[in-house]
């Protein structure tokens, strides 16, 4: 009887065990929703505090920016499909909805998809950097990605026309900056407009490799340094991304060629270009035969002995019936469909046998001549050279146009893409100051919600062997009890080897069962009656249903076993 109950008790405390997992498991979940539904909120974020750097330009979206930026109502010009298309996207200056890294800190929000949008702002005083740096520098938050858009700003042309109302892909600008995306196009716009100084014309001259754009949901900073040398920094959150010279890297060139071909020039009617021709004392051997075949029959080649002459290579398919809604008269005679003829797989082939082909070992093909140097040869002709008349030099492109205001005009297909903290000025060090100030701050709390509410990974499931009962205790009798019933129903011996955990808590309800009966018959005297019998055998199911789903680890010197030999097999296998 003490053995019965101790055994009792064990699989009992398995049981309870199993069932405080449950709970365990359950409470986890929740407090796991909850974690990650506070996760914004539990995230430290500075407060924003306007700066008190000044510059030419600096913009913020405090609660007065209504008086300095104004939107669009004009038209957009498509030449390239001869269609108008209104600026009908709206604005907004709002605290990000994704990713808040700074309290009370708003931003220019695009907040249409799939629309036109276009606003600007006049600097208080144009923006001249003829002798001096100019560093543009503004940020970019992508609250729902960028597929397919814009999020680039353009310095615009100082003149007598810039009317915000007016604003449009139309209005001359002097620099174009900031990343775009669509489809396979991914890069960061530096496109600035240079004047011929002997014709007056603008011309875009682009950067020939642009840096990608970083398609983020936090915060991105891009920063652009032109210094009066000509050359040019880009960086993106403070690292340099792509550095060069405005006379070097970009596309058309500043400056055109000193020469050029001259375009009346034409080659001479007698110019020889041709480096090599046939031979023209080469004669065709005698004995080439140009109408050799380039297969003949193999002669030699014999029919195999298993060649079945009489059988056809196909044969109507056996197991094809004709369909019931078949009528003769209408459709015709019914045939069956054709299969290979099965008995052609057993032999070399059926049918008339024929030799085959082979490569005829006097076929030569077409016969030419071979090639020699022309001794006429002249060389590649090419026009003369000439004075380039529209030549111009320009040591300085790095001074660019006054600029009198700044502008976004873009189309989009996501919305929610938010600017802030532009700054357009001549000092590295204050713009690098407004980073510390803003940006730094910012991203560290985005980052740190970003990683929290990220998905966990997932984690490969575990093989039946390699689970701990304290790690999960009911996926671990779970799949012992699964694992004991495959292996049970091919060979119960194997299943007791390799699961002696479930076989073992078997064994303990069996032996309860009998202690139980066994008791009943001492304490009684008497014969149990059908009650109890029934009695007894519905508890015994019960138990072992109850130990199919939460057996509980029972004997670990037996699984330390199995796993011995589960070794020892793979160490054959891998022999064999």
């Amino acid at each position: 009887m003490r053995f019965a109950f101790g055994a009792t008790a064990l699989l009992a405390a398995a049981v309870v065990r199993a069932d405080a997992a449950d709970d365990l498991e359950d409470a986890s979940s929740s407090v796991s929703s909850a974690v990650e539904s506070s996760t914004s909120s539990s995230v430290v974020k500075p407060t924003f505090t306007p700066t008190t750097l000044k510059a030419p330009f600096l913009e913020q979206f405090t609660d007065d920016w209504e008086s300095r930026w104004k939107a669009s109502h004009a038209k957009k010009d498509d030449k390239s499909t001869e269609e108008e298309w209104a600026y009908v996207g709206t604005w907004s200056v709002e605290e990000p909805s994704v990713f808040k890294g700074m309290e009370g800190d708003k931003g220019l929000v695009i907040k249409d998809k799939a629309a036109h949008h276009a606003i600007s702002a006049k600097f208080p005083k144009v923006i001249n950097n003829k002798g001096k740096t100019l560093v543009v520098q503004y940020e970019v938050k992508l609250q729902n990605g960028l597929e397919c858009g814009g999020a680039y700003m353009k310095l615009l042309q100082d003149n007598k026309a810039l009317h915000a109302e007016e604003f449009s892909n139309a209005s001359p600008y002097i620099i174009m900056f900031g990343p775009d995306k669509c489809g396979a196009t991914n890069k960061v716009h530096f496109i600035f407009r240079h004047k011929n100084p002997k014709t007056g014309e603008y011309e875009e001259k682009h950067l020939k490799n642009p840096p990608m754009a970083r398609i983020v949901k936090t915060t991105s900073l891009y920063t652009l340094i032109v210094k009066p040398d000509n050359s040019f920094e880009i960086k993106i959150d403070g690292e340099s991304i792509r550095n060069g010279t405005l006379l070097e890297d970009f596309s058309p060139s500043v400056n055109p060629e000193k020469e050029i071909d001259d375009p009346k020039d034409k080659k001479p009617e007698d110019w020889v270009d041709e480096a090599r021709i046939p031979d023209p004392e080469a004669k065709k051997p005698e004995d080439w035969d140009e109408d050799a075949p380039f297969e003949i029959v193999d002669e030699e080649a014999k029919k195999p002995e298993d060649w079945l002459d009489d059988e056809p290579t196909t044969i109507p398919d056996p197991e094809a019936e004709k369909p019931e809604d078949w009528d003769d008269e209408e459709d015709g005679d019914w045939v069956p469909p054709t299969v290979p003829n099965p008995k052609c797989d057993e032999a070399s082939g059926c049918g008339k046998w024929e030799p085959p082909m082979k490569k005829n070992p006097e076929y030569k093909g077409k016969w030419t001549a071979e090639y020699i140097d022309n001794p006429a040869y002249k060389g590649t002709w090419a026009p003369r050279k000439i004075k380039n008349p529209d030549y111009f030099e320009d040591k300085t492109p790095a001074k660019f146009e006054p600029m009198g205001a700044i502008g976004f005009e873009i189309w989009t297909m996501q919305n929610d893409i938010l600017f802030d903290n532009i700054y357009i000025g001549h000092s590295i060090e204050d713009a690098e100051k407004l980073k510390a100030d803003t940006f730094d701050l910012k991203i560290v709390a985005e980052k740190a919600e970003e990683e929290a509410t990220a998905p966990k990974p997932v984690e490969p499931p575990k093989s039946p062997s390699d689970l701990v009962f304290k790690d999960d205790p009911v996926l671990y009798i779970k799949e012992k009890v699964n694992l004991f019933l495959t292996i049970a129903r091919r060979d119960p011996v194997e299943a007791i080897k390799f699961v002696p955990e479930v076989a073992g808590g078997i064994g303990v309800l069996a032996v309860t069962l009998i202690a139980i009966v066994v008791s009943t018959l001492i304490s009684g005297g008497a014969a149990p009656s059908k009650e109890q019998v029934k009695d007894a055998a519905k508890k015994s199911k019960d138990a072992a249903v109850d130990a199919k789903d939460k057996a509980a680890e029972a004997v670990s010197s037996g699984a330390e076993k199995a796993q011995s030999e589960v070794n020892k097999r793979t160490t054959r296998s891998t022999a064999s």
